[in-house]
């Protein structure tokens, strides 16, 4: 019946079950397997929606800040390009495996108007030992008292990455409370040198099995020394350490980041696509 009447949202009693599709795919999935096992999937708790077609297993798509599709066939995407484009847009983006987020963004495209931008090629990598160099000794987690340096660098990595200020609308407000939770959860490393950020990465998603390093950010006077690299494996090193595998993904098109994070030991295993919408 699930199966004839479209995609619906899933709730407490198909958790067990979400979590082993998730589990399955546990590097591509790492985004929303922490939510859920951080949330479960009281309504009244988790951030967002999932949705199938059928039940997890042959069906399954996020709904929140991003709109990620997991698992499905054609019928299964229309399915959730149907409910996705109800009322009005949510999401800022559209995030996946690159044969799930394509074919979903073409159903869309016609009620969400064009793209900021499409980032159809970005490798997943993965790695599972420790690094292949040695990682930068002077890389630590930030403090609540480095906030404001911190912010500084994250907003320059943020208008480089994405193209737009994160400041806009609220005077960065919101974004300075996103930095200021990373940094009190654990989440923000960094290099300092005289109390300025040269080099910081997030773990912006921890599950159980893998951590998912983002806002790899070096500054631009400092490019070209190996410092990326070196510091990229000091993250990747912590979440080894602790029994999980270290994630990523980069755009195609960032030769010298790819190069990096080769040389750190990261490993593709998979392809992302991003739509990045207005």
């Amino acid at each position: 019946m699930l199966k004839l009447l479209g995609a619906k949202p899933l709730g407490i009693r198909d958790e067990a079950q979400v979590l082993r599709v998730l589990d399955a795919d546990a590097i591509a999935s790492c985004m929303v397997a922490a939510r859920v096992q951080e949330f479960g999937l009281s309504p009244g708790a988790f951030p967002g929606e999932l949705w199938s077609r059928g039940g997890p297993s042959e069906s399954l798509c996020y709904s929140g800040a991003n709109l990620v599709p997991l698992r499905g066939n054609a019928d299964d995407l229309r399915a959730f390009a149907e409910r996705a484009s109800r009322g009005s847009r949510t999401c800022s983006s559209i995030v996946g495996r690159r044969e799930l987020a394509l074919p979903l963004w073409d159903l869309l495209s016609n009620d969400w108007g064009p793209p900021r931008e499409l980032r159809s090629e970005q490798p997943l990598l993965s790695l599972r030992h420790p690094s292949l160099i040695h990682p930068d000794p002077l890389v630590r987690l930030a403090t609540m008292s480095e906030l404001d340096s911190y912010l500084t660098a994250a907003i320059a990595m943020f208008i480089e990455e994405v193209g737009v200020d994160p400041r806009t609308g609220d005077g960065g407000g919101g974004y300075r409370r996103r930095v200021a939770n990373l940094i009190s959860t654990g989440r923000t490393w960094a290099r300092f040198e005289d109390g300025q950020v040269v080099f910081k990465a997030e773990v912006g998603a921890l599950s159980r099995t893998v951590g998912q390093i983002q806002g790899v950010w070096v500054h631009p006077d400092r490019r070209g020394h190996g410092i990326g690299a070196a510091g990229t494996a000091a993250v990747a090193n912590l979440i080894v350490a602790s029994g999980r595998t270290a994630s990523l993904y980069v755009n195609d098109y960032n030769i010298a980041a790819r190069r990096a994070y080769e040389r750190v030991g990261f490993r593709q295993v998979a392809t992302f696509s991003t739509v990045l919408l207005d």
